[in-house]
Protein backbone atom coordinates (compact mmCIF):
# COMPACT_ATOMS: atom_id res chain seq x y z
CA UNK A 1 0.00 0.00 0.00
CA UNK A 2 1.23 3.88 -0.72
CA UNK A 3 1.75 5.78 1.87
CA UNK A 4 -0.07 9.15 2.47
CA UNK A 5 1.40 12.36 0.39
CA UNK A 6 2.39 13.32 4.11
CA UNK A 7 4.88 15.92 2.64
CA UNK A 8 1.62 17.75 1.19
CA UNK A 9 0.17 17.33 4.48
CA UNK A 10 3.02 19.13 6.03
CA UNK A 11 2.64 21.86 3.75
CA UNK A 12 -0.70 22.41 4.26
CA UNK A 13 -0.54 22.15 8.18
CA UNK A 14 2.07 25.48 7.54
CA UNK A 15 -0.82 27.92 8.44
CA UNK A 16 -1.77 26.25 11.49
CA UNK A 17 1.92 25.59 12.83
CA UNK A 18 4.56 28.23 12.53
CA UNK A 19 7.76 26.67 10.76
CA UNK A 20 10.89 25.62 12.54
CA UNK A 21 14.09 25.07 11.52
CA UNK A 22 14.90 21.35 12.69
CA UNK A 23 17.77 21.90 14.80
CA UNK A 24 19.08 18.99 16.64
CA UNK A 25 20.84 20.02 20.12
CA UNK A 26 21.74 17.44 22.43
CA UNK A 27 18.51 16.79 24.93
CA UNK A 28 19.00 15.33 28.22
CA UNK A 29 16.26 12.47 28.57
CA UNK A 30 14.69 10.93 31.17
CA UNK A 31 16.01 8.12 33.59
CA UNK A 32 13.65 5.66 32.23
CA UNK A 33 14.77 6.80 28.94
CA UNK A 34 18.36 6.61 28.75
CA UNK A 35 17.49 3.04 30.89
CA UNK A 36 16.49 2.16 27.37
CA UNK A 37 19.31 3.44 25.66
CA UNK A 38 21.89 1.84 27.70
CA UNK A 39 20.70 -0.85 26.79
CA UNK A 40 22.72 -3.44 24.29
CA UNK A 41 21.10 -3.18 20.99
CA UNK A 42 21.99 -5.16 17.86
CA UNK A 43 21.28 -4.73 14.36
CA UNK A 44 18.01 -5.70 12.81
CA UNK A 45 17.30 -8.89 10.01
CA UNK A 46 14.76 -8.37 7.12
CA UNK A 47 11.65 -10.41 7.52
CA UNK A 48 11.43 -9.75 3.85
CA UNK A 49 15.06 -11.34 2.98
CA UNK A 50 14.94 -13.94 5.57
CA UNK A 51 11.79 -15.87 3.67
CA UNK A 52 13.80 -14.41 0.28
CA UNK A 53 17.01 -16.59 1.41
CA UNK A 54 14.86 -19.61 2.50
CA UNK A 55 12.93 -19.59 -0.70
CA UNK A 56 16.50 -19.65 -2.60
CA UNK A 57 18.02 -22.39 -0.24
CA UNK A 58 14.81 -24.68 -0.91
CA UNK A 59 15.34 -23.89 -4.55
CA UNK A 60 19.01 -24.71 -4.52
CA UNK A 61 19.23 -27.70 -1.89
CA UNK A 62 16.42 -29.82 -3.94
CA UNK A 63 18.34 -29.51 -7.31
CA UNK A 64 21.44 -30.11 -5.65
CA UNK A 65 19.64 -33.36 -4.05
CA UNK A 66 18.01 -34.32 -7.43
CA UNK A 67 20.57 -33.99 -9.70
CA UNK A 68 23.06 -35.54 -7.20
CA UNK A 69 20.88 -38.90 -7.16
CA UNK A 70 20.41 -38.88 -11.18
CA UNK A 71 24.35 -38.26 -11.33
CA UNK A 72 24.70 -41.61 -8.65
CA UNK A 73 22.43 -43.73 -9.71
CA UNK A 74 20.57 -42.99 -13.54
CA UNK A 75 23.34 -41.68 -15.08
CA UNK A 76 25.34 -44.78 -14.74
CA UNK A 77 22.22 -47.25 -15.72
CA UNK A 78 21.76 -45.19 -18.84
CA UNK A 79 25.61 -45.46 -20.15
CA UNK A 80 26.53 -41.84 -18.89
CA UNK A 81 25.86 -38.84 -20.93
CA UNK A 82 23.21 -36.31 -19.41
CA UNK A 83 18.97 -36.81 -19.87
CA UNK A 84 18.42 -33.13 -19.90
CA UNK A 85 14.70 -34.27 -19.42
CA UNK A 86 15.94 -35.09 -16.14
CA UNK A 87 17.44 -32.35 -15.66
CA UNK A 88 14.14 -30.12 -16.32
CA UNK A 89 11.85 -32.08 -14.47
CA UNK A 90 14.43 -31.83 -11.27
CA UNK A 91 14.60 -27.76 -11.74
CA UNK A 92 11.04 -27.80 -12.44
CA UNK A 93 9.98 -29.45 -9.35
CA UNK A 94 12.39 -27.84 -7.11
CA UNK A 95 10.71 -24.62 -8.35
CA UNK A 96 6.77 -26.15 -7.79
CA UNK A 97 7.58 -26.87 -4.49
CA UNK A 98 9.16 -23.59 -3.86
CA UNK A 99 5.60 -22.36 -5.11
CA UNK A 100 3.67 -24.99 -2.97
CA UNK A 101 5.52 -23.83 0.21
CA UNK A 102 4.58 -20.28 -0.49
CA UNK A 103 0.52 -21.37 -1.23
CA UNK A 104 0.88 -23.29 2.37
CA UNK A 105 1.78 -19.82 3.68
CA UNK A 106 4.80 -21.21 5.53
CA UNK A 107 7.46 -18.12 4.46
CA UNK A 108 7.18 -16.53 7.70
CA UNK A 109 9.64 -15.81 10.12
CA UNK A 110 6.79 -16.69 12.90
CA UNK A 111 6.20 -20.05 10.59
CA UNK A 112 10.11 -20.62 11.28
CA UNK A 113 10.57 -20.46 14.79
CA UNK A 114 8.11 -23.24 15.03
CA UNK A 115 8.07 -27.09 14.69
CA UNK A 116 5.24 -28.66 14.08
CA UNK A 117 3.07 -26.42 11.49
CA UNK A 118 5.37 -25.79 9.34
CA UNK A 119 7.25 -29.14 9.06
CA UNK A 120 3.55 -30.97 8.55
CA UNK A 121 2.45 -28.20 5.89
CA UNK A 122 6.04 -28.63 4.61
CA UNK A 123 5.64 -32.52 3.87
CA UNK A 124 2.59 -32.25 2.32
CA UNK A 125 3.43 -29.45 0.03
CA UNK A 126 5.93 -31.96 -1.07
CA UNK A 127 4.13 -34.72 -1.26
CA UNK A 128 1.55 -32.88 -3.56
CA UNK A 129 4.88 -31.77 -5.51
CA UNK A 130 5.52 -35.49 -6.57
CA UNK A 131 1.56 -36.36 -7.02
CA UNK A 132 1.41 -33.42 -9.39
CA UNK A 133 4.67 -34.94 -11.11
CA UNK A 134 3.63 -38.25 -10.99
CA UNK A 135 0.05 -37.44 -12.81
CA UNK A 136 1.75 -35.31 -15.32
CA UNK A 137 4.28 -38.24 -16.28
CA UNK A 138 1.21 -40.21 -16.64
CA UNK A 139 -0.74 -37.96 -19.05
CA UNK A 140 2.20 -37.34 -21.17
CA UNK A 141 3.44 -41.23 -21.45
CA UNK A 142 6.66 -40.96 -19.55
CA UNK A 143 6.26 -42.99 -16.62
CA UNK A 144 8.00 -45.83 -18.08
CA UNK A 145 11.40 -42.99 -18.84
CA UNK A 146 11.30 -42.57 -15.18
CA UNK A 147 13.63 -44.29 -12.71
CA UNK A 148 11.00 -45.51 -9.83
CA UNK A 149 13.78 -45.70 -7.90
CA UNK A 150 15.17 -42.12 -8.80
CA UNK A 151 11.95 -40.73 -7.94
CA UNK A 152 11.18 -42.39 -4.03
CA UNK A 153 15.05 -41.40 -3.25
CA UNK A 154 14.42 -38.00 -4.28
CA UNK A 155 11.30 -37.56 -2.24
CA UNK A 156 13.08 -39.26 0.84
CA UNK A 157 16.24 -37.32 0.44
CA UNK A 158 14.97 -34.16 -0.65
CA UNK A 159 12.34 -34.69 2.41
CA UNK A 160 15.17 -35.43 4.71
CA UNK A 161 17.41 -32.39 3.33
CA UNK A 162 14.71 -29.56 4.05
CA UNK A 163 13.47 -31.21 7.91
CA UNK A 164 17.39 -30.63 8.80
CA UNK A 165 17.18 -27.26 6.87
CA UNK A 166 14.23 -26.30 8.65
CA UNK A 167 15.61 -27.35 12.03
CA UNK A 168 19.17 -25.30 11.56
CA UNK A 169 16.65 -22.27 10.40
CA UNK A 170 14.42 -22.74 13.35
CA UNK A 171 17.28 -22.60 16.07
CA UNK A 172 18.96 -19.70 14.24
CA UNK A 173 16.00 -18.08 14.03
CA UNK A 174 14.97 -18.75 17.91
CA UNK A 175 18.63 -17.26 18.17
CA UNK A 176 18.30 -13.83 16.75
CA UNK A 177 14.90 -13.66 18.26
CA UNK A 178 16.92 -13.43 21.36
CA UNK A 179 19.33 -11.36 20.78
CA UNK A 180 16.41 -9.11 19.63
CA UNK A 181 17.30 -9.43 15.92
CA UNK A 182 13.44 -9.70 14.91
CA UNK A 183 12.49 -6.93 16.82
CA UNK A 184 10.74 -4.09 15.05
CA UNK A 185 11.46 -1.81 18.32
CA UNK A 186 8.07 0.71 18.50
CA UNK A 187 7.17 3.91 20.63
CA UNK A 188 3.83 4.78 20.78
CA UNK A 189 2.66 8.66 20.67
CA UNK A 190 0.08 9.58 22.96
CA UNK A 191 -0.11 7.91 26.83
CA UNK A 192 -3.66 8.11 27.76
CA UNK A 193 -6.88 5.47 27.23
CA UNK A 194 -6.63 5.28 23.17
CA UNK A 195 -2.63 4.37 24.22
CA UNK A 196 -3.51 1.42 26.58
CA UNK A 197 -6.14 -0.25 23.83
CA UNK A 198 -3.35 0.12 21.16
CA UNK A 199 -0.60 -1.14 23.42
CA UNK A 200 -3.20 -4.57 24.37
CA UNK A 201 -3.75 -5.17 20.83
CA UNK A 202 -0.17 -5.35 20.19
CA UNK A 203 0.70 -7.34 22.94
CA UNK A 204 -2.60 -9.48 22.01
CA UNK A 205 -0.92 -11.10 18.89
CA UNK A 206 0.63 -14.09 19.12
CA UNK A 207 4.25 -14.33 17.42
CA UNK A 208 4.35 -10.57 17.26
CA UNK A 209 7.20 -9.07 16.37
CA UNK A 210 6.65 -5.63 18.21
CA UNK A 211 8.69 -4.56 21.17
CA UNK A 212 7.09 -1.40 22.57
CA UNK A 213 10.15 0.21 23.83
CA UNK A 214 7.42 2.86 25.97
CA UNK A 215 5.55 5.64 25.13
CA UNK A 216 5.85 9.58 24.83
CA UNK A 217 3.08 12.25 25.51
CA UNK A 218 3.57 15.91 25.85
CA UNK A 219 0.27 16.01 28.47
CA UNK A 220 0.65 16.38 32.09
CA UNK A 221 -3.26 15.78 32.85
CA UNK A 222 -5.17 13.29 33.63
CA UNK A 223 -5.04 12.28 29.99
CA UNK A 224 -1.70 11.01 30.34
CA UNK A 225 -0.06 8.50 32.68
CA UNK A 226 3.38 7.74 33.66
CA UNK A 227 2.37 3.94 32.75
CA UNK A 228 0.94 3.10 29.76
CA UNK A 229 -0.60 -0.92 29.76
CA UNK A 230 2.55 -1.58 31.38
CA UNK A 231 5.08 0.08 29.05
CA UNK A 232 6.49 3.11 30.79
CA UNK A 233 6.32 7.16 29.69
CA UNK A 234 9.72 7.75 28.10
CA UNK A 235 9.16 12.09 27.88
CA UNK A 236 7.77 14.20 25.74
CA UNK A 237 7.74 14.36 21.76
CA UNK A 238 10.68 16.67 21.70
CA UNK A 239 12.42 13.91 23.32
CA UNK A 240 11.96 11.30 20.33
CA UNK A 241 14.31 12.22 17.74
CA UNK A 242 17.17 12.56 20.35
CA UNK A 243 16.16 8.66 21.95
CA UNK A 244 15.86 7.72 18.13
CA UNK A 245 19.19 9.04 17.94
CA UNK A 246 20.75 6.54 20.90
CA UNK A 247 19.18 3.14 19.75
CA UNK A 248 17.35 1.42 17.72
CA UNK A 249 14.06 2.57 16.68
CA UNK A 250 11.78 0.97 13.65
CA UNK A 251 8.74 2.20 14.27
CA UNK A 252 6.73 5.29 15.86
CA UNK A 253 2.90 4.06 16.45
CA UNK A 254 0.37 7.46 16.79
CA UNK A 255 -2.13 6.36 19.58
CA UNK A 256 -4.03 9.66 18.55
CA UNK A 257 -7.63 9.68 16.65
CA UNK A 258 -7.75 11.24 13.07
CA UNK A 259 -9.42 13.83 14.67
CA UNK A 260 -6.01 15.23 16.10
CA UNK A 261 -4.89 16.45 13.07
CA UNK A 262 -3.34 19.62 13.84
CA UNK A 263 -1.71 17.68 16.75
CA UNK A 264 -0.21 15.00 14.64
CA UNK A 265 0.83 17.44 11.78
CA UNK A 266 3.30 19.33 14.58
CA UNK A 267 4.81 15.82 15.29
CA UNK A 268 5.38 14.79 11.88
CA UNK A 269 7.11 17.96 11.18
CA UNK A 270 9.12 16.80 13.98
CA UNK A 271 9.53 13.45 13.39
CA UNK A 272 9.67 13.12 9.76
CA UNK A 273 13.66 13.71 9.65
CA UNK A 274 13.96 10.05 11.10
CA UNK A 275 14.58 7.14 8.95
CA UNK A 276 11.88 4.74 10.97
CA UNK A 277 8.18 3.82 10.06
CA UNK A 278 5.59 6.17 11.22
CA UNK A 279 2.02 5.27 11.13
CA UNK A 280 -1.68 6.25 12.95
CA UNK A 281 -3.17 3.95 14.81
CA UNK A 282 -6.51 3.45 13.08
CA UNK A 283 -8.06 1.18 16.23
CA UNK A 284 -10.48 3.28 17.67
CA UNK A 285 -11.50 5.46 14.81
CA UNK A 286 -15.55 5.31 14.33
CA UNK A 287 -14.57 6.61 10.80
CA UNK A 288 -13.55 3.29 8.42
CA UNK A 289 -11.84 3.35 5.29
CA UNK A 290 -11.62 0.36 2.69
CA UNK A 291 -9.85 -2.50 4.18
CA UNK A 292 -7.14 -2.09 1.18
CA UNK A 293 -6.50 1.94 2.64
CA UNK A 294 -4.80 0.47 5.77
CA UNK A 295 -1.31 -1.91 6.35
CA UNK A 296 -2.06 -3.61 9.11
CA UNK A 297 0.39 -4.88 12.22
CA UNK A 298 -1.14 -7.95 13.29
CA UNK A 299 -4.77 -7.27 13.34
CA UNK A 300 -4.08 -3.34 14.01
CA UNK A 301 -5.50 -0.82 10.97
CA UNK A 302 -3.05 1.48 10.54
CA UNK A 303 -2.55 4.12 8.16
CA UNK A 304 1.57 5.05 6.77
CA UNK A 305 2.62 8.54 7.05
CA UNK A 306 6.26 7.84 6.19
CA UNK A 307 8.16 4.69 5.62
CA UNK A 308 12.22 4.44 6.20
CA UNK A 309 14.08 4.47 2.60
CA UNK A 310 15.90 1.64 1.11
CA UNK A 311 15.07 -0.91 3.45
CA UNK A 312 14.65 -4.99 2.86
CA UNK A 313 16.11 -6.07 -0.70
CA UNK A 314 16.84 -2.61 -1.73
CA UNK A 315 19.26 -1.99 1.15
CA UNK A 316 20.75 -5.77 -0.29
CA UNK A 317 20.84 -4.38 -3.15
CA UNK A 318 22.37 -0.73 -2.73
CA UNK A 319 25.05 -3.31 -0.15
CA UNK A 320 25.92 -5.29 -3.14
CA UNK A 321 26.16 -2.47 -5.36
CA UNK A 322 28.63 -0.48 -2.82
CA UNK A 323 30.55 -3.55 -2.39
CA UNK A 324 31.44 -4.37 -5.78
CA UNK A 325 31.44 -1.38 -7.61
CA UNK A 326 32.83 0.25 -4.99
CA UNK A 327 35.43 -2.63 -4.48
CA UNK A 328 36.43 -2.02 -8.75
CA UNK A 329 37.01 1.63 -8.51
CA UNK A 330 39.12 1.48 -5.71
CA UNK A 331 41.65 -1.16 -7.80
CA UNK A 332 41.07 1.12 -10.84
CA UNK A 333 42.23 4.03 -8.58
CA UNK A 334 45.35 2.96 -6.97
CA UNK A 335 47.34 4.26 -9.25
CA UNK A 336 45.95 7.97 -9.37
CA UNK A 337 45.78 7.53 -5.55
CA UNK A 338 49.50 6.92 -5.23
CA UNK A 339 50.38 9.83 -7.50
CA UNK A 340 48.24 12.54 -5.89
CA UNK A 341 49.66 11.05 -2.47
CA UNK A 342 52.88 11.79 -3.46
CA UNK A 343 51.99 15.07 -5.14
CA UNK A 344 50.86 16.41 -1.76
CA UNK A 345 53.32 14.67 0.25
CA UNK A 346 56.33 16.81 -2.36
CA UNK A 347 54.19 19.61 -2.26
CA UNK A 348 53.94 21.24 1.83
CA UNK A 349 55.06 19.28 4.45
CA UNK A 350 52.40 17.12 7.00
CA UNK A 351 50.14 14.03 6.49
CA UNK A 352 49.00 13.09 3.27
CA UNK A 353 45.58 12.02 4.19
CA UNK A 354 43.06 14.34 6.45
CA UNK A 355 40.49 13.08 8.90
CA UNK A 356 36.97 14.92 9.14
CA UNK A 357 33.89 14.18 11.16
CA UNK A 358 30.88 14.30 9.53
CA UNK A 359 27.13 13.16 9.53
CA UNK A 360 26.91 9.99 8.76
CA UNK A 361 23.33 7.94 8.83
CA UNK A 362 20.86 8.68 11.44
CA UNK A 363 23.23 11.75 12.44
CA UNK A 364 25.73 9.35 13.35
CA UNK A 365 29.55 10.99 13.50
CA UNK A 366 31.58 9.27 11.16
CA UNK A 367 35.43 9.53 9.99
CA UNK A 368 35.83 10.74 6.60
CA UNK A 369 38.92 10.60 5.12
CA UNK A 370 40.02 13.23 2.36
CA UNK A 371 43.58 13.71 0.81
CA UNK A 372 44.87 16.90 2.51
CA UNK A 373 44.21 19.90 0.19
CA UNK A 374 45.07 23.04 2.84
CA UNK A 375 48.59 23.31 5.03
CA UNK A 376 48.99 21.42 7.93
CA UNK A 377 49.16 24.35 10.22
CA UNK A 378 46.02 25.79 8.92
CA UNK A 379 43.85 22.29 9.02
CA UNK A 380 40.24 22.58 10.20
CA UNK A 381 38.70 19.34 11.02
CA UNK A 382 35.57 21.35 12.69
CA UNK A 383 34.56 23.48 8.82
CA UNK A 384 34.44 25.98 11.33
CA UNK A 385 35.32 28.60 8.46
CA UNK A 386 34.46 27.42 4.67
CA UNK A 387 36.89 27.00 2.17
CA UNK A 388 36.38 29.76 -0.18
CA UNK A 389 37.74 31.20 -3.67
CA UNK A 390 41.60 32.30 -3.51
CA UNK A 391 41.90 30.87 -0.19
CA UNK A 392 45.42 31.18 1.35
CA UNK A 393 45.01 28.13 3.09
CA UNK A 394 44.92 25.78 0.06
CA UNK A 395 47.86 24.54 -1.25
CA UNK A 396 49.11 24.41 -4.85
CA UNK A 397 47.66 20.50 -5.81
CA UNK A 398 44.81 21.25 -2.89
CA UNK A 399 43.33 23.83 -5.43
CA UNK A 400 43.66 21.01 -8.44
CA UNK A 401 42.47 18.10 -6.35
CA UNK A 402 39.90 20.10 -5.17
CA UNK A 403 38.98 21.13 -8.35
CA UNK A 404 38.54 17.97 -9.76
CA UNK A 405 37.47 16.27 -6.84
CA UNK A 406 40.37 13.86 -6.59
CA UNK A 407 41.09 14.84 -2.38
CA UNK A 408 37.76 12.65 -2.34
CA UNK A 409 39.38 9.15 -3.91
CA UNK A 410 40.41 7.80 -0.53
CA UNK A 411 36.47 7.99 0.69
CA UNK A 412 36.53 5.04 -1.15
CA UNK A 413 38.14 3.08 1.76
CA UNK A 414 35.24 4.32 3.59
CA UNK A 415 32.77 2.56 1.10
CA UNK A 416 34.53 -0.57 0.49
CA UNK A 417 36.23 -1.38 3.95
CA UNK A 418 34.37 0.80 6.62
CA UNK A 419 30.58 0.69 5.40
CA UNK A 420 29.81 3.85 6.83
CA UNK A 421 29.51 5.52 3.23
CA UNK A 422 27.82 4.77 0.02
CA UNK A 423 29.31 5.54 -3.75
CA UNK A 424 26.21 7.68 -3.70
CA UNK A 425 24.18 9.56 -1.39
CA UNK A 426 23.45 13.25 0.00
CA UNK A 427 26.70 14.22 0.73
CA UNK A 428 28.30 14.04 3.97
CA UNK A 429 28.73 18.10 5.83
CA UNK A 430 31.34 18.10 8.62
CA UNK A 431 29.09 18.49 11.98
CA UNK A 432 30.29 22.60 12.35
CA UNK A 433 29.35 23.41 8.48
CA UNK A 434 27.95 26.97 8.99
CA UNK A 435 26.38 29.02 6.63
CA UNK A 436 27.34 32.75 7.70
CA UNK A 437 27.27 31.93 11.52
CA UNK A 438 24.27 29.70 11.52
CA UNK A 439 24.53 25.82 10.74
CA UNK A 440 23.77 24.24 8.27
CA UNK A 441 20.13 22.59 10.23
CA UNK A 442 19.85 25.81 11.17
CA UNK A 443 19.47 27.63 7.78
CA UNK A 444 17.57 25.62 6.35
CA UNK A 445 14.07 23.61 7.48
CA UNK A 446 14.38 19.47 7.57
CA UNK A 447 18.20 19.39 6.97
CA UNK A 448 18.47 16.16 9.16
CA UNK A 449 15.83 14.18 6.74
CA UNK A 450 18.69 14.10 4.15
CA UNK A 451 20.38 11.54 7.23
CA UNK A 452 17.65 9.18 6.64
CA UNK A 453 19.98 7.23 4.32
CA UNK A 454 23.91 6.76 4.34
CA UNK A 455 26.31 9.91 3.15
CA UNK A 456 27.38 9.05 -0.41
CA UNK A 457 30.81 10.28 -2.04
CA UNK A 458 28.99 11.85 -4.54
CA UNK A 459 25.00 12.51 -5.19
CA UNK A 460 21.94 14.34 -6.78
CA UNK A 461 22.81 17.17 -5.61
CA UNK A 462 26.51 17.23 -6.90
CA UNK A 463 25.98 16.28 -10.16
CA UNK A 464 23.28 19.06 -10.50
CA UNK A 465 26.06 21.82 -9.92
CA UNK A 466 25.16 21.51 -6.17
CA UNK A 467 29.27 21.13 -5.06
CA UNK A 468 31.54 23.39 -3.34
CA UNK A 469 31.43 26.21 -1.38
CA UNK A 470 27.74 27.26 0.49
CA UNK A 471 27.56 30.90 0.60
CA UNK A 472 23.93 31.73 0.05
CA UNK A 473 20.57 30.31 1.32
CA UNK A 474 19.51 29.06 -2.23
CA UNK A 475 22.86 26.71 -2.25
CA UNK A 476 22.22 24.96 0.90
CA UNK A 477 18.53 24.87 -0.04
CA UNK A 478 19.09 23.31 -3.05
CA UNK A 479 21.57 21.00 -1.93
CA UNK A 480 18.94 19.84 0.49
CA UNK A 481 16.01 19.57 -2.19
CA UNK A 482 18.33 17.93 -4.71
CA UNK A 483 19.15 15.22 -1.64
CA UNK A 484 15.67 14.35 -0.43
CA UNK A 485 14.29 13.87 -4.19
CA UNK A 486 17.18 11.06 -4.70
CA UNK A 487 16.13 9.82 -1.03
CA UNK A 488 12.30 9.40 -2.36
CA UNK A 489 13.50 8.38 -5.59
CA UNK A 490 16.18 6.10 -5.09
CA UNK A 491 16.86 2.84 -7.55
CA UNK A 492 20.09 1.10 -8.40
CA UNK A 493 19.36 2.36 -11.76
CA UNK A 494 19.68 6.07 -10.55
CA UNK A 495 22.87 4.96 -8.65
CA UNK A 496 24.42 3.86 -11.46
CA UNK A 497 23.33 6.99 -13.56
CA UNK A 498 24.64 9.30 -11.04
CA UNK A 499 27.97 7.39 -10.68
CA UNK A 500 28.33 7.43 -14.70
CA UNK A 501 27.62 11.03 -14.91
CA UNK A 502 29.63 12.08 -12.48
CA UNK A 503 32.86 12.85 -14.06
CA UNK A 504 31.48 14.75 -16.77
CA UNK A 505 29.55 16.74 -14.11
CA UNK A 506 33.06 17.56 -13.06
CA UNK A 507 34.32 18.84 -15.80
CA UNK A 508 31.24 20.95 -16.60
CA UNK A 509 30.06 22.32 -13.21
CA UNK A 510 33.20 23.23 -11.01
CA UNK A 511 32.34 26.81 -10.57
CA UNK A 512 31.91 26.09 -6.56
CA UNK A 513 34.93 24.12 -6.44
CA UNK A 514 37.67 25.46 -4.75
Amino acid sequence: MEPFNARSMLDAAASATAAQPQIERRRRLSPAALAVTNQKVRGAYSPVVIAGVVRLADFVLLSLVGVGLYLAYVRPLAGGGIHWGYIASILGMSAAAVVCFQAADIYQVQIFRGQLRQMTRMISSWAVVFLLFIGISFLVKLGGEVSRVWLSSFFCVGLAVLIAERLLLRSMVRAWAHDGRLDRRTIIVGADHNGEQLIEALNAEDDSDIHVLGVFDDRNDDRATNTCAGSPKLGKIDDIVEFARRTRVDLVLFALPISAETRILEMLKKLWVLPVDIRLSAHTNKLRFHPRSYSYIGKVPTLDMFEAPITDWDLVLKWLFDRVVGGLALLAALPVLGLVALAVKLDSPGPVLFRQKRFGFNNERIDVYKFRSLYHHQADPTASKVVTKNDPRVTRVGRFIRKTSLDELPQLFNVVLKGNLSLVGPRPHAVQSKLENRLFDEAVDGYFARHRVKPGITGWAQINGWRGEVDTDEKIQKRVEYDLYYIENWSVLFDLYILLKTPFSLLTKSENAY
